[in-house]
């Protein structure tokens, strides 16, 4: 799906960075950050730019292609995982920063995901997440087609145990992200830190 999704010369969600992390990214400290399910790159591409060593994984080959294509236009340098995050070592106490922004997966894998994040991040790295939540279906202007690929408060408080919130909202807000992300959209916002 998401081959044939990122296939077009045009990029799907875009060339600019998602909203919530342009406007928080400051807060992650210098270093290594990791943007999950990434896609063509807007993203790490982004973080690249302010100066962060960024490594995007990706299911899909042809997504990751234009986000080294996406990051050499722009003169910068991102690392390119292909890989399906079932199978991605996310290792264990390196990453500054670790950037989910719409990666819904299925809950059984979300949660070892999530639980595997917490391990991953260095004492004093930030987790910076944007997704849709359940009410997202009544808009239909982007994301999963069932509730159960969504998140909310409860959630994510639950899958995050161990990390300090400094941001945990769900809010509805006007995204304008390429084609697949475009109108009024239901998302939930977290900023967590690893004390």
């Amino acid at each position: 799906m998401w081959d044939e999704r990122y296939s077009s010369d045009e990029y799907a969600y875009g060339k600019e960075p998602n909203d919530f992390l342009r406007n928080h990214a400051g807060i992650i400290p210098a270093g290594r950050v990791l943007c999950l399910a990434e896609g063509e790159g807007r993203n790490a591409v982004y973080l690249a730019e302010q100066g962060y060593q960024v490594t995007a994984v990706d299911s899909s080959i042809v997504g990751l292609k234009k986000a080294r294509k996406l990051a050499e236009e722009r003169g910068v340098e991102i690392e390119i995982q292909h890989a399906d995050l079932k199978d991605f070592d996310l290792g264990h106490d390196q990453w500054d920063g670790i950037i989910s922004i719409f990666c819904h997966l299925p809950p059984p894998l979300r949660r070892i995901i999530h639980s595997k994040l917490v391990s991953a991040l260095k004492s004093g790295a930030f987790v910076l997440l944007e997704a849709y939540t359940p009410k997202q279906l009544e808009y239909k202007t982007g994301g999963p087609p069932v509730a159960e690929m969504t998140m909310d408060s409860a959630t994510l408080k639950a899958e995050f145990s161990g990390l300090e919130f400094i941001e945990l909202n769900e809010l509805e807000r006007e995204i304008h992200e390429g084609q697949f992300h475009h109108g009024m959209g239901a998302v939930i916002q977290m900023i967590a830190y690893k004390p």
